[in-house]
């Protein structure tokens, strides 16, 4: 089997793959902050990479400019670049995918925002935030979405490995990774512990 054979089955492979997940991702409207990715195979021209929503509502994009995105599905952003791609290059072989600004915030290395296309595990985003502190409770994560808290099964999501699309995370949500109860009454325990010891200092010094 030739290196060309072998590289256009794992395209396909790939391709599969995303048309499996496509309905549930591409439902999903893109929200300002959020992007697209952008992967070509077979053109030689800088194209490939993350382009995000402008202020606007637009996507900039090379060589077809902009793309409106605010309030629309991703599957009719999808749709409309894949289109003017194919106006523009001869059979052009290209991916699109979503980035979904998420949060993941609480007791992980480095909290802070990132980019989910959809097909990440729950476990992948915390390991872009440098993975789970020594002190969380990665038994009891849960999402919050405006001011709703929703709380997710991350023992059977992290057995299962399921997808972030398949536990309902959407653009804007935070995943929020709690210290686990024993920590914060050790710590509660300790601040009690200081307080006493400044209060008999105190004392002391009043005598």
């Amino acid at each position: 089997m030739g290196k060309t054979e072998v590289q256009m089955r794992v395209l396909l492979i790939f391709c599969i793959f995303i048309l499996i997940i496509s309905p549930q991702v591409e439902a999903q409207q893109l929200n300002p902050g959020d992007g697209v990715r952008i992967t070509f195979y077979n053109i030689t021209d800088e194209i490939s990479g993350d382009y995000f929503i402008q202020q606007e509502g637009y996507i900039q994009l090379p060589f077809i400019g902009l793309v409106t995105a605010l309030k629309r599905d991703f599957a009719s952003v999808k749709t409309e670049i894949i289109t003017k791609y194919d106006s523009l290059y001869r059979d052009p072989e290209l991916t699109v995918q979503p980035l979904y600004k998420i949060s993941v915030l609480g007791e992980v290395r480095t909290p802070g925002i990132y980019y989910a296309t959809g097909v990440e595990k729950l476990i992948d985003l915390i390991a872009l935030a440098g993975g789970e502190t020594s002190d969380a409770d990665i038994d009891n994560i849960y999402i919050v979405r405006e001011e709703q808290e929703i709380k997710v099964d991350a023992e059977q999501i992290y057995q299962e490995g399921n997808a972030v699309y398949e536990i309902g995370l959407k653009s804007g949500d935070r995943i929020y990774v709690p210290r686990r109860w024993w920590v914060s009454a050790r710590n509660a325990g300790i601040i009690i512990a200081a307080a006493g010891v400044i209060v008999t200092i105190i004392s002391i010094v009043l005598r």
